[in-house]
């Protein structure tokens, strides 16, 4: 593997879109933080220790959500929080969630899911807040008086966040949302990937509005990370056998110029001029390490016009046109 001389403490600054807000090439995700422990347990105070290693690593953001393990992420990054309040470290973006008894997603429901939020983090705010996974309510409904938007215009307004965002999946949904020109941000998963690039007119479009991007998910959440194999998944699907054929070629490409395809499927997204950072669920220390060596990976160039001339990945994204 040909590496750079990486320098851990560099996080490759960038700027979220026309917010000014500050980002790296990559930031952390949280989602599996916490997963599962109990509060005062020892497993606990083994996630304690990956939100420092995450809070004082290389990357100056770390994402979270509101529903992430239920409420265990933003909880268990809350106690890393205090324990490196000393110490300079990694600003955290999170989300507002829908009810997770009732499915309520409105005004009232965004509004307590940040102060849940900010109870369980220990701050008085943050930067970046996204409405996240909007699915139990139409987008009509969401973008109603009294909606989940109207909730997150009324943070913004009163200075209670800097940015608001609309983080999810399906690419017609989503480009509602953008359409709507009220987000500042965006946030889409496993629809920019070496598999699958459906996502690059939603981020088009963002950019043209002036909006961040954050693409989540560069290893589809699974093969791309792991490689072609018998049981693999893209997109929390099982891959079909021809698209483990397809990454088995990849991988025939990336070995020939002798880098890990999980490292060239990280570059995809961080070479890209429409996403200012690319997240990336971490879930320990060791994992952390693991991503500076692949973000500080050389890629040779020519791989990228190889792995075009294999044609499209058969994806297993397939996404509804109807947003209701």
């Amino acid at each position: 593997m040909r590496q750079s001389s990486p320098d851990q403490n560099t996080p490759h600054p960038r700027v979220l879109g026309d917010t000014g807000i500050p980002v790296g090439d990559i930031t952390v995700g949280t989602s599996g933080l916490g997963r599962d422990t109990a509060p005062g347990s020892v497993e606990e105070q083994t996630a304690v220790g990956h939100a420092r290693a995450f809070l004082t690593g290389p990357f100056p953001v770390v994402d979270t959500s509101n529903e992430y393990a239920g409420g265990r992420s933003e909880a268990v990054l809350g106690i890393a929080r205090a324990e490196v309040a000393d110490e300079p470290a990694a600003r955290i973006a999170t989300k507002v969630d829908r009810d997770p008894e009732t499915g309520r997603f409105d005004r009232d429901r965004v509004l307590r899911s940040y102060e849940e939020s900010l109870a369980r983090l220990g701050l008085d705010r943050v930067e970046v807040l996204h409405l996240h996974d909007p699915y139990s309510v139409t987008f009509s409904e969401a973008t109603a008086p009294g909606g989940a938007l109207a909730g997150l215009r009324e943070l913004k307004e009163a200075g209670a966040v800097d940015a608001i965002g609309i983080a999810a999946g399906p690419i017609a949904l989503m480009t509602a949302y953008v359409e709507t020109d009220l987000f500042d941000v965006v946030l889409s998963h496993n629809r920019f990937t070496l598999v699958d690039q459906s996502a690059a007119p939603l981020f088009a479009a963002a950019r043209s509005r002036g909006m961040g991007v954050f693409n989540a998910a560069p290893f589809g959440a699974g093969i791309l990370a792991h490689g072609a194999r018998e049981g693999a998944s893209y997109g929390y699907r099982p891959a079909p056998p021809e698209l483990i054929d397809w990454v088995a070629r990849a991988e025939h490409v990336c070995a020939a110029h002798a880098v890990p395809l999980r490292a060239v499927a990280l570059h995809f997204s961080l070479r890209s001029p429409l996403v200012d950072s690319t997240i990336v669920g971490v879930s320990s220390t060791e994992r952390l390490r693991q991503l500076v060596e692949l973000r500080d990976t050389e890629i040779p160039e020519g791989i990228w016009a190889e792995l075009e001339a294999l044609g499209p990945a058969p994806t297993t994204i397939d996404d509804p046109e109807d947003i209701g």
